[in-house]
């Protein structure tokens, strides 16, 4: 079966926007989160950072940082991207780990969330019901010392405590805190939603240990230019051109619950079906169908078609359109 002239510059133009899916964008927030993790490095005589955790005090305690962000803003891939390109946190070989990085298990226990850890840490498989959990956790620092590690990150840390009792809250604070302390301590990354701080601060020890990042929300008026220059480099890459549309950028970080990630998103999807239609510039209907999808919506609750766009309240379950009734 031959492949059409069409069939090819459509397959071309799907190829090239899989590979900004690919890209990082570099925004001010990486120099904030930097700037954080700076602060939990030991650094040598000269200024320059160590692959060890700061210590704060004689007891040898460290300090952690709680990176906090609604659903999709892209806090996971900030903080990936963070500890990746960090100069001291690059091993120098392949039993070398600086950091570690885990995303919360389910059920998310105090037992499997060691697990989790020893597994990302390159540990040999170990049997869950012949271990206890105290167990597990003396193996995770004595791998940490090891493998040389100074950071542990867990992202989606709101699930250690979701709808748990305050005991259960109380044991992964415990958990956790233990491996900030004494001999082979680490410093702990947490990234979550905004209830992981509301949850976690209830401790004075976690107020006491973490620094809060809080990410800030996209704004259509002082991040209009940088994401109309995203609009347009992706729009080169994948082969269309950029469109014209005046309040599109208003629109999208409306329709983006005013989230970085989910902005990058409802790019990427609008290109694609720009693709999929072969089209040679990447127009708001493009936006709409893609978004539409997405959200399941009709066309009057559609943010990148209606005319009172900014009437559609979005919320996380469902759209409601204020005047609708």
């Amino acid at each position: 079966m031959t492949t059409s002239t069409s069939d090819t510059t459509i397959n071309a133009k799907l190829a090239a926007v899989d590979r900004l899916r690919d890209k990082y964008l570099s925004t001010p927030r990486d120099a904030q989160f930097r700037s954080y993790l700076d602060r939990l490095l030991q650094r040598d005589d000269h200024g320059n950072f160590l692959p060890k955790p700061r210590l704060f005090n004689k007891a040898g305690d460290t300090r952690g940082i709680a990176v906090v962000e609604p659903a999709g803003g892209g806090k996971t891939s900030l903080v990936l991207h963070g500890l990746k390109t960090h100069p001291a946190l690059q091993p120098r070989d392949a039993a070398h780990q600086p950091w570690v990085g885990v995303r919360v298990p389910s059920p998310p226990t105090a037992k499997s969330l060691g697990i989790e850890i020893l597994n990302a840490s390159g540990y040999p498989s170990i049997s869950r019901s012949r271990q206890t959990e105290d167990e597990i956790m003396r193996k995770v620092r004595h791998h940490f010392k090891l493998r040389g590690t100074a950071i542990l990150w867990i992202d989606e840390a709101h699930d250690l405590f979701g709808a748990g009792s305050k005991f259960k809250v109380d044991v992964f604070l415990k958990t956790v805190r233990n491996l900030m302390q004494g001999d082979g301590a680490v410093s702990v990354v947490l990234s979550g939603v905004e209830s992981l701080w509301q949850i976690a601060s209830c401790d004075a020890q976690v107020t006491r240990r973490y620094w809060r990042l809080p990410l800030a929300d996209v704004s259509p008026h002082s991040d209009r230019k940088a994401l109309t220059k995203v609009i347009t480099s992706f729009s080169a890459a994948a082969g269309v051109r950029s469109p014209s549309d005046e309040d599109l950028v208003d629109r999208l970080v409306h329709a983006s619950r005013n989230r970085f990630g989910r902005c990058i998103e409802n790019i990427l999807a609008a290109l694609e079906a720009a693709a999929l239609a072969d089209a040679d510039e990447l127009t708001i209907n493009h936006f709409a169908e893609s978004w539409g999808m997405q959200e399941g919506c009709g066309i009057g609750q559609n943010v990148f078609l209606a005319r009172h766009w900014a009437k559609i309240d979005l919320g996380e379950t469902k759209l409601i359109w204020e005047g609708a009734r």
